[in-house]
């Protein structure tokens, strides 16, 4: 496989040589006209031609951006050639700073929609609703994943329903939307055994006396899920117990095994983090991978786990009569590649589906309810409601069942307070469609024209940002208080503008997922809070570079205040994990 970053240089080099073999033939043929024209005007023809063709690109767009009524997205300018600086801002803000940093700095200068133009590419950027709304609804059609976007992520994705457009992605929902159209008691049963087994580890670490990363713990529990409830096949990454606080080196730390699930844990997360740096790099991205695609080794990791599975699921279906495939669909029971299979034995077509959805429903779980008991360490009186509501519902060790969880309006409303502060997808990307024309979207002044979309352009926007407006949230939008989910706020804010809040997406492409998700993260949390009844934060466990730069405190909102260090590749993180020390509840006094 040729590396990514030669594979541009050398589409460059043909381009580059095209010209000059255009120029070389038009001299000659000149000479053979009697016109001597020096090789050296040809030069700065090519020279001037980059420049000039940007000057008539720009020109086209103003005229068509005038014949729709429409008017430019105004342009954050950098302070280098082509405002590369900003691109180098942006990766390294995600490596060092508070999510969306220069995005903000950027708002409070320009506005809620901007252009994030780098070496002469347009990015459009936006956080305000009604753009979220059409680009993800009502004018959808505009909108797709586009070529660059899917090359981006072709290694890692393949062509998953998250990284297709059209047919393919049509193709790909219509395999999983029928898992995902109904509740299945089986899923229960998964969330039971491995919550179990995670808070019993849970219990150990503690009364060892060492505090826990609960980022880990539920990460385990969530891959542990996600590989039974996608293979029928745990990967049992709970079996390698959990890690220990950086500062404490016990005898059973001092042994390095390799562990099967460890090392696919690791390996997922690389190409995720690989696969967000090159979006942040824009067209430039093959450049910082020269001398090889750096996706390729972990992903061999992610596959020898995964193609073994596949292939065994395909010879069994191969292998069962019809009339027990028809049985089993009916019983709406079994896993998810179990239906997946009966539908298509194309390994490379399941390997991708079941690799998409693996990372929207473990991470994405895993980061959430990260975030929610990092609220609860912080927010003592909210964990003690919820417990009480646990307690009232639920009682100290009974299994929560779909219609106690669906009673349970203050921990749905948890829950959604941290979806709204830390949505697990908190930056997204759509590209204009190269097969529609131009479009606009809605200038967030009234009185003005709207703004100008042109076709085959990338347009991002942060539900993450979104959600933290005062303007559209009160003046405590950066404040966590789960009851603006249930008091006159819902009212004043939400209802009016469904769109303002949007951690699963909307339109054709939401989340199939959702309530899966919501029912694996409140199962977990009340078979927690049936367990603990206090829990604190414990930095001391932490290496100190994964803890909040001390220069944050001199900042403004939540970054000020911040206990932890949230990072993002694909979906939200705690860098450096998230270190707690609980009580246990004495669960004889309820």
């Amino acid at each position: 496989m040729v590396a990514p970053g030669l594979a541009f240089l050398a589409r460059f080099a043909g381009h580059l040589l095209a010209h000059c073999l255009v120029a070389t033939a038009s001299w000659r043929l000149l000479s053979l006209c009697g016109i001597s024209v020096s090789l050296w005007w040809f030069a700065v023809g090519l020279m001037v031609w980059f420049p000039l063709r940007i000057t008539l690109k720009v020109l086209a767009r103003n005229r068509e951006a005038a014949s729709l009524g429409a008017q430019p997205i105004p342009i954050l300018s950098g302070e280098m050639f082509g405002s590369i600086d900003l691109m180098f801002q942006l990766v390294e803000a995600m490596r060092t700073g508070y999510p969306g940093d220069v995005m903000t700095d950027a708002i409070a200068t320009i506005g809620n929609c901007y252009n994030f133009r780098v070496m002469f590419d347009d990015l459009l950027f936006t956080i305000e609703p009604q753009h979220i709304k059409a680009i993800l609804a009502t004018d959808f059609e505009s909108f797709v994943k586009g070529d660059r976007f899917k090359a981006q992520m072709l290694s890692v994705l393949g062509t998953g329903v998250f990284n297709s457009d059209a047919d393919m992605w049509k193709f790909h929902r219509a395999m999983t939307r029928p898992f995902f159209t109904h509740d299945r008691i089986s899923h229960f049963n998964i969330f039971d055994r491995h919550a179990e087994d995670a808070i019993t580890q849970i219990k150990s670490r503690l009364r060892a006396g060492y505090p826990v990363d609960l980022q880990d713990a539920v990460s385990r529990f969530t891959l542990d899920s996600a590989t039974e409830f996608l293979f029928g096949k745990c990967v049992h990454s709970l079996s390698a117990g959990l890690v220990y606080p950086d500062n404490a080196i016990p005898i059973e730390n001092l042994v390095s095994t390799s562990n099967i699930a460890d090392d696919f844990a690791r390996a997922f997360a690389k190409v995720q983090y690989v696969a967000s740096e090159r979006v942040r790099r824009s067209w430039l991205w093959p450049l910082f991978e020269l001398w090889g695609d750096v996706t390729v080794e972990p992903m061999k990791v992610v596959n020898a786990y995964i193609e073994p599975i596949l292939k065994d699921a395909i010879e069994k279906v191969k292998a069962t009569p019809r009339e027990g495939k028809i049985a089993h669909h009916s019983s709406g029971e079994g896993t998810l590649l179990d239906h997946l299979v009966r539908l298509t034995n194309d390994p490379v077509v399941l390997r991708d589906e079941i690799l998409n959805i693996m990372i929207a429903g473990r991470d994405t779980t895993a980061g959430t309810l990260t975030f929610v008991v990092y609220f609860l360490s912080t927010h003592p009186h909210v964990l003690a409601r919820l417990r009480d509501e646990i307690m009232t519902k639920i009682g100290p060790t009974n299994r929560p069942t779909y219609e106690a969880i669906r009673d349970m309006k203050y921990l749905r409303a948890v829950i959604n307070e941290t979806l709204r502060l830390f949505p697990a997808v908190p930056f997204n990307i759509r590209r204009g469609s190269e097969s529609i024309r131009a479009t606009t979207l809605p200038s967030s002044n009234p009185s003005e024209k709207p703004y100008y979309v042109p076709a085959n352009t990338q347009v991002s926007y942060s539900v993450f940002l979104m959600h933290r407006r005062k303007d559209l949230w009160g003046p405590d939008a950066e404040a966590f208080d789960p009851d603006r989910f249930l008091d006159d706020r819902l009212h004043k804010y939400l209802i009016p503008q469904p769109f303002i809040f949007l951690p699963f997406n909307a339109g054709p492409r939401i989340c199939l997922g959702q309530q899966f998700a919501y029912n694996e993260m409140s199962f977990m949390l009340i078979r927690l809070l049936q367990q603990f009844d206090t829990i604190s934060l414990a930095p001391d466990a932490q290496a100190p570079h994964t803890l909040p730069p001390a220069a944050w405190a001199e900042a403004e909102g939540r970054k000020a205040t911040e206990k932890i260090f949230p990072k993002v590749h694909l979906t939200m993180y705690a860098q450096g994990g998230l270190w707690v020390r609980m009580t246990e509840a004495n669960n004889e006094m309820v």
